[in-house]
């Protein structure tokens, strides 16, 4: 057999693990609100985080990707030197999946693009040396653990707060809620198509201005919005009223259980457009070398590695991402209906502002932020905070971990290869 093939056969292999790991932990951190809420089955939410995966990987995921993965090595430094480009590739897969395998057996949420981060520039320096690294990036990286998780509370934790007060805290909840149903709608599909448009397209530089897509969105959201009502009123008849309501929720829990149904299927889709990269771009570097012997500063992503990267990730999340749903869906903080409404909305306006306004965040690092958020508004004593304090040290040793890791695989590599 072709030695290229054996070399591509295991690469492909190692991407999928990895893309195992990001369903297991990144996805789990996603999903884990509506599956502790219980809006969700865990069944139903593996179903939409395939498909959707499969749809936002394959429809907008990055067609095209930087050789070095988020420009944190200058190409420059490894244009002669394909062969320490593909094993450090290697190592870095390698690395960061087993980082994130580790923390998802802890039932730890980290971020896996911060583990295949610190995994690149584990072989960059022992590679090609410290000055070819952008700490600059890094940096940014560092401001995002404090960014993130401190925004995605403020957001989640205000929207808790105004509809405890005005829904919960009402005289008939449900009727309540139906009548700020319209706004919520209109907020929620507001944002729901910004970070489709902005953070889900962003691969096909699409040329729109911030604000000119906003007055574009506007009439379609208030359409949703006009419609919402007698759709949710009719959800809660047949669900709540009528059908079977195995899970006991109030019409007003199950109107917010719609909302987070729709907020989950929108962050598997852009978790697909997005996070199947940190798996398939390594993959796809290793597999420009092996095709071209040299090593390019952009290269073309495969259909077939998004297309089986992202059911690599939603599988990932059935197989062995239990840990990682419970901690965000039930260990941090009792989840009901609204309450992970409020954390999935709260972090997905937090995503989409953030990112206008050139701020680093980690999704990871804003949905349990949001969670957070939405627990303190109930009190300190409704959060578990061992649990916090474990999370917070996961977060801060991911970056050192991976390079230390990428290094030693790195350098038995190179013993045996080169």
């Amino acid at each position: 057999m072709n030695i290229d093939v054996i070399v591509l056969s295991i690469a492909t292999l190692i991407g999928l693990y990895m893309a195992a790991n990001i369903g297991a932990n990144d996805l789990a951190n996603a999903m884990g609100t509506a599956v502790g809420s219980r809006a969700l089955t865990l069944k139903q939410a593996v179903l939409i985080s395939i498909i959707a995966n499969v749809l936002g990987a394959s429809l907008a995921g990055g067609y095209v990707t930087g050789t070095i993965s988020k420009g944190i090595i200058d190409p420059i430094f490894l244009m002669d030197a394909p062969d320490k480009l593909m094993i450090g590739m290697f190592a870095a897969l390698i690395a960061a999946g087993l980082c994130v395998h580790l923390a998802t057996f802890l039932g730890l949420p980290v971020s896996t693009t911060h583990a295949i981060v610190g995994a690149v520039v584990g072989f960059g320096i022992i590679s090609v040396g410290a000055d070819a690294i952008s700490w600059g990036k890094i940096t940014g990286i560092a401001i995002s653990w404090v960014i993130s998780p401190v925004a995605g509370a403020l957001f989640a934790g205000g929207i808790y707060y105004f509809l405890e007060k005005k829904v919960m805290a009402a005289k008939d909840p449900y009727e309540a809620a139906v009548h700020y149903a319209p706004a919520m709608i209109f907020l929620l599909v507001l944002v729901l198509i910004l970070s489709f448009i902005f953070k889900g397209l962003k691969n096909l530089h699409l040329e729109f201005g911030f604000f000119y897509t906003v007055l574009l969105t506007i009439p379609c959201a208030a359409l949703v919005a006009l419609f919402g009502r007698k759709w949710m009123r009719w959800q809660v008849h047949a669900k709540c009223e009528l059908g079977p309501n195995p899970q006991g929720f109030s019409p007003a829990e199950c109107l917010f259980a719609q909302l987070q149904i729709l907020t989950s299927c929108y962050i598997a889709f852009a978790h697909g457009a997005n996070d199947v990269a940190n798996a398939v771009g390594p993959l796809a570097a290793i597999f420009s070398v092996i095709k071209t012997k040299s090593v390019a500063l952009q290269v073309e992503v495969p259909f077939w590695m998004l297309f089986i990267g992202g059911i690599a990730v939603g599988g990932g999340l059935y197989i062995f991402g239990t840990r990682v749903l419970e901690t965000i869906g039930k260990n941090i903080t009792e989840i009901t209906p609204i309450r992970g409404f409020c954390a999935q909305f709260g972090a997905a306006t937090t995503i989409l502002l953030c990112s206008r306004l050139g701020l680093p965040v980690s999704t990871t690092h804003v949905l349990v932020g949001s969670v957070v958020g939405v627990g303190l508004m109930r009190g300190i004593g409704a959060l578990d905070l061992r649990i916090l304090k474990n999370i917070g040290f996961s977060w801060i040793v991911t970056l050192p971990i991976t390079m230390v890791l990428a290094m030693l695989i790195y350098k038995v590599f190179t013993l045996f290869l080169l």
